[in-house]
């Protein structure tokens, strides 16, 4: 059987892999728009400035049920007349949302974007957060939920990737 006829068959090679420099070009672009909760978590923990401000992008509600300890609560709907007040533009910013069904956080990084922010994503959003048990915070403090093992390792600190 030629390498063709598998391809042809096959979904997943049905389109071939990209050549590696534009996959490796691929990569980085999107390294540089997003970052995931792991990575976010481990820069939060390192103690120190960890070098960007976290922004939740959601409504007070939400932040009121749940948010990233350290986060600054910026709505999407209120970054044009509120970033200028609570962020500072050298700084880079990182956003989130609820989670993966939700686009609350890019549609935060979009307008901090347009206004001239440095500006990522934080993959997973709040929802991952505390899947991967990690503190977080409420009105009525601190908490945290064991790790979903469909989402982080139970044992280990990280996945090690």
């Amino acid at each position: 059987m030629s390498t063709g006829t598998i391809t042809a068959a096959n979904p997943v090679l049905r389109v071939p892999p990209a050549a590696p420099a534009e996959a490796a070009a691929h990569f980085r672009a999107a390294l540089a728009f997003h970052a995931d909760v792991a990575d976010v978590a481990a820069a939060l923990a390192a103690g120190g400035d960890p070098g960007f401000t976290l922004v939740d992008s959601r409504s007070t509600a939400a932040w009121d049920q749940g948010h990233v300890p350290g986060a600054v609560h910026l709505p999407t709907a209120l970054v044009p007349e509120r970033a200028e007040r609570l962020l500072d533009r050298s700084v880079p910013v990182v956003t989130y949302c609820w989670g993966p069904g939700c686009d609350g956080a890019a549609r935060s990084a979009l307008a901090l974007a347009e206004l001239g922010y440095r500006v990522k994503e934080m993959l997973g959003g709040f929802e991952y957060w505390v899947r991967e048990g990690l503190e977080f915070e409420t009105r009525r403090g601190r908490e945290r939920r064991p790790a979903d093992p469909l989402t982080a390792p139970v044992e280990a600190r990280d996945c090690g990737c």
